[in-house]
C-alpha cells in the first residue's frame, strides 16, 4: 500500500494541532495497514501493541462473552483505538472487527510509549488525547449497557 504517512498523520483528527517535529517524530515509528471484513484487529484478553488511527473504512469496538458479542460503539475515519497499548501490563478489554474493507495508521506501542517518555511535551498530548478516547469508550459502554436495560439514553 502506498500512503503518504507523514500526510495522514498531519491531517488526523487525533494528531490536530501537533508540531511538524512532533508528527515527524510519531512518522518514523508508524506504517500503514489494511484489514478485512470481519478481521479481528484486537483480541479481548491480549495485549495490544499499537495505536491505531482509521483512515477509512470502520472498525466495530466489540464486548464478547461465550455466549454473544455486543457492539460498544462503532468506529469511522479520523478516530482512534488500541490505546491500551499505552499501559504497561495492560489486556485489552474489548475486541475490534473490521466492519469492512479498513486502512489505518499503526503506531508501535512499545515505541510511541518510549517517545512519549524521551519527550514530555508530545507525551502529554498523546496522553491527554488518549485520555478522550478513553472517556469516550466509556461513554459508549454506558449507553450501550443502558439501552440493554431498557433505560432511555
Amino acid at each position: 500500500m502506498t500512503l503518504d504517512i507523514t500526510q495522514n498523520l498531519s491531517t488526523h483528527a487525533f494528531l490536530s494541532g501537533l508540531s511538524p517535529a512532533q508528527i515527524a517524530c510519531l512518522t518514523a515509528i508508524a506504517g500503514p495497514v489494511i484489514f478485512e471484513e470481519n478481521d479481528l484487529v484486537l483480541i479481548d484478553g491480549q495485549r495490544s501493541s499499537a495505536l491505531y488511527l482509521l483512515l477509512t473504512g470502520s472498525v466495530a469496538v466489540e464486548l464478547r462473552t461465550p455466549a454473544y458479542v455486543v457492539c460498544v460503539e462503532a468506529l469511522g475515519p479520523g478516530q482512534a483505538f488500541g490505546w491500551s497499548a499505552l499501559l504497561e501490563h495492560q489486556d485489552t478489554v474489548f475486541q475490534v472487527r473490521a466492519r469492512e474493507q479498513t486502512t489505518a495508521i499503526r503506531l508501535d506501542g512499545a515505541r510511541l510509549k518510549a517517545l512519549c517518555r524521551s519527550d514530555p511535551a508530545l507525551g502529554v498530548e498523546i496522553l491527554q488525547r488518549t485520555l478522550a478516547v478513553v472517556a469516550g469508550r466509556v461513554k459508549a459502554t454506558e449507553i450501550r449497557f443502558a439501552e440493554m436495560c431498557g433505560i432511555r439514553v
